[in-house]
């Protein structure tokens, strides 16, 4: 386990900016207690610092995880989010998205957003951003990018991709066969 290095760093927050902005301050500095990110084995991880200090402890062999899994490096150094850190970004999110519940099903099995499952959305979402997509009870089901701005989305058919999927909930069921 060690602190990201400021290139680690500057890749991760980009990342993580696209999804809630400037709100990323509001993970470190919690009024709490303090947070902090560390890598063990190429995954990023949120843990308060109390945690962390506790995982000293520990031979760097038999530690695993620790706190909450944010996404993973790749081996050409980009970051890939995970759909654990779902619950800070549905917290903190900038633009958001909430589908009809005909569209729930079709999301959580990995496909993108149609505007017919579209119930409502943030207003001025550019093209690309990051969004958090809730169901209509606002239960957090994942997050993408998305595909239209919401000016242009009031303008397409009904089968036009508002979203792309990034991730969700149900990767954990439609994992489950490979893990085992």
């Amino acid at each position: 386990m060690r602190p990201l290095t400021d290139e680690e760093t500057r890749v991760f927050f980009e990342k993580l900016m696209n999804y809630i902005g400037d709100n990323i301050s509001f993970l470190v500095e919690r009024p709490d207690e303090p947070h902090c990110f560390r890598l063990v084995k190429d995954r990023v991880y949120y843990m308060s610092e109390k945690v962390m200090l506790w995982s000293t402890n520990m031979a760097r062999d038999n530690l695993l995880a620790l706190g909450t899994c944010f996404g993973k490096f790749t081996k050409t150094g980009k970051f890939r989010l995970h759909v654990t850190a779902l619950d800070y970004l549905a917290q903190y999110a900038k633009f958001k998205v909430w589908i009809k519940p005909n569209g729930e099903m079709s999301f959580l099995y990995g496909n993108h957003i149609a505007k017919a499952h579209v119930g409502r959305l943030t207003d001025d979402i550019p093209m690309y951003a990051g969004v958090v997509v809730f169901n209509m009870a606002d239960v957090p089901l994942g997050f993408g990018v998305a595909a239209q701005t919401t000016e242009a989305a009031r303008k397409l058919d009904p089968t036009a991709i508002m979203a792309f999927h990034q991730a969700d909930v149900g990767e954990y069921l439609r994992s489950e066969d490979t893990l085992a």
